[in-house]
């Protein structure tokens, strides 16, 4: 297999196609069916004719919580908390953005009427993130605090401020577990009719957890990706969803993850033997893909860690004639945008031989496959 660089991941993409808002309906969206000898341009409604009875579609629960706040330091200076994780009791971690640092201890006053006591860095003393306790005098949890003051923490890409249509759309219809400050955006598609009509067509359903952090706009920085660090990512994988999963291999049914998070949610408990922790899986061509077999997803960013993971599924040389196709026919890209349909590449012969035989297969010529 041939050696990646970070460029082979690069694309021209004209702005007007990032889309800074979401389709009329969730499945009025376009999908762009990838699993073909060719493309087929197709709208998401479709999604039912295109699985089989016995698939069992894995999305990702999470729920994105309101976690950009606004305040001031005693000095009058303004700030924003971005906030990644909850810990225990009132404390948080978050990004903040402030054009001079606040010394530890400083009490912030934040817009809604609490405080947030600056408690010094994390994880380590020269972490990137911040501490913090927040305070209120109605005594309301960090969870409670976000929802009534926060903001939708929209990406860096979409330029409006966030609106009602924002708290409804940003969301998906089966959010369950606060903890995300980026939605699951291939889950954004499906409404209650699709999934009844997926049901009806005998497609099962399961459910993990990832909660989703700002790092993943997190922009990949070393030519060489092999330098790059990824971001850690709270999972679970629940006892209910791996029986699921033994079920449907069993009577001989797919994998069909929605979206990029589910990959790396199945794909880090198959590596690490754990059902539920951090991961800072990086998934790049030549990956051995345990457990997805299908994925729908979202068009990424270039060169962004998520074009190397659908590379990795689908193919290089596939996905990015999938890109430019979709460029072509004026596809809408990332969070708001369309979706795609992309199934996992069949090993070649040589592959598989060397496999049995214990020799890593990035070694092995890539040649015609199955």
């Amino acid at each position: 297999m041939r050696a990646f660089t970070l460029s082979d991941f690069d694309f021209a993409l004209p702005p007007e196609l990032v889309a800074q808002h979401p389709a009329t309906e969730r499945t009025a969206s376009r999908l762009l069916d990838g699993t073909g000898p060719a493309p087929s341009d197709r709208i998401f409604r479709d999604l039912p004719s295109l699985l089989r009875e016995g698939d069992l579609l894995v999305f990702n629960d999470t729920r994105v919580v309101k976690a950009r706040l606004f305040g001031e330091k005693p000095t009058g200076g303004k700030l924003e908390l971005l906030v990644e994780r909850v810990l225990q009791g009132q404390e948080v971690v978050a990004h903040m953005k402030v054009s001079k640092k606040p010394p530890v201890g400083t009490t912030l006053q934040m817009v809604g009427g609490f405080r947030a006591t600056l408690l010094g860095r994390w994880p380590e003393e020269d972490g990137a993130l911040f501490r913090f306790a927040f305070e209120s005098d109605t005594g309301e949890n960090p969870y409670l605090l976000m929802e009534r003051c926060g903001h939708v923490p929209l990406p860096p890409y979409i330029t409006h401020d966030d609106s009602a249509e924002d708290e409804r759309r940003y969301q998906t219809v089966f959010a369950r577990v606060p903890g995300a400050v980026a939605a699951p955006t291939a889950a954004l598609h499906f409404d209650e009719g699709l999934l009844a009509a997926l049901e009806a067509r005998g497609v099962r359903r399961a459910n993990v957890t990832l909660h989703v952090g700002a790092g993943t706009f997190q922009p990949v920085k070393t030519e060489n990706i092999a330098e790059h660090t990824m971001h850690a990512e709270r999972y679970e994988v629940p006892e209910a969803t791996q029986r699921a999963i033994a079920e449907c291999k069993a009577r001989g049914g797919r994998i069909v993850a929605v979206g990029t998070t589910t990959v790396r949610t199945l794909e880090s408990w198959a590596k690490s033997g754990e059902a539920a922790g951090d991961t800072r899986i990086f998934i790049t061509p030549g990956f051995a893909f345990a457990h997805v077999d299908l994925l729908i997803t979202n068009f990424h960013l270039p060169k962004s860690t998520l074009m190397m993971l659908v590379s990795a599924l689908a193919g290089y040389e596939r996905v990015m004639a999938l890109y430019a196709h979709a460029i072509a026919q004026r596809y809408r890209f990332f969070s708001y945008g369309d979706a795609m349909l992309l199934e996992r590449e069949t090993p070649t012969l040589a592959e598989l031989q060397a496999e049995l035989r214990g020799i890593p297969t990035t070694i092995v010529d890539d040649k015609e496959r199955f």
